[in-house]
């Protein structure tokens, strides 16, 4: 058992391959994909994945030549590491989410779904940001999805879109609002206010 828990724990590469597995369990993935959703060398998947092959965590399937892995879920820990993984992954702490402010002027930032292990949520963040720059948008969701092991969704507005929505009580907003969210930025004026005389009724 101590050999299974060395090999599960050994480095942050295989961290971020056991993640993107256990989170996407019926999902199958050549080399090059798990190097590329997990911004990690070619080279540390082969290695991460002949580790977890010892110990029947991935199982490996040929098919016309190509070789693809996925999660095998007779995996004797696998209930309690999905658990474990599923309370661990996304926290609003996140290095990624700490590069935010830099995709633009940022008005509102507020994270649910995958961050707040709330599945219910119809996106994982909504984002009011004014002169937003697609490129720095793109790099950071993609280094956020390298870290947490799964997809992020998200609404994307500017200012005056928010104030139009928010006026017209647009159902996607307020359902997002009446939920369990975290603020990550705010600069939106009489927004808690708003919040709170919705969860008022």
């Amino acid at each position: 058992m101590s050999e299974v828990f060395e090999i599960l724990f050994g480095s942050k590469s295989r961290v971020r391959v056991l993640r993107l597995f256990l989170l996407n369990p019926e999902s199958e993935y050549s080399v090059s994909e798990i190097a590329k959703k997990n911004m990690i060398s070619v080279a540390s998947v082969r290695k991460e994945l002949n580790s977890l092959k010892k110990i029947n965590f991935v199982k490996e399937k040929t098919k016309k030549g190509s070789k693809t892995y996925h999660l095998d879920q007779q995996f004797h820990f696998y209930p309690e590491l999905k658990s474990l993984i599923s309370k661990s992954t996304a926290s609003p702490e996140s290095k990624s989410l700490g590069r935010l402010k830099g995709i633009g002027d940022v008005k509102l930032a507020l994270i649910s779904g995958i961050f707040l292990n709330y599945p219910k949520s119809k996106v994982d963040m909504v984002l009011v940001v004014n002169n937003v720059s697609r490129s720095k948008l793109k790099n950071l969701m993609n280094s956020l999805e390298a870290e947490i092991g799964k997809e992020v969704s998200f609404a994307l507005m500017n200012s005056e879109e928010f104030k139009y929505r928010l006026d017209m009580l647009d159902r996607f907003l307020l359902d997002f609002l009446e939920g369990p969210h975290t603020e990550l930025v705010d600069k939106i004026p009489g927004l808690k206010r708003f919040i709170l005389g919705l969860k008022k009724y």
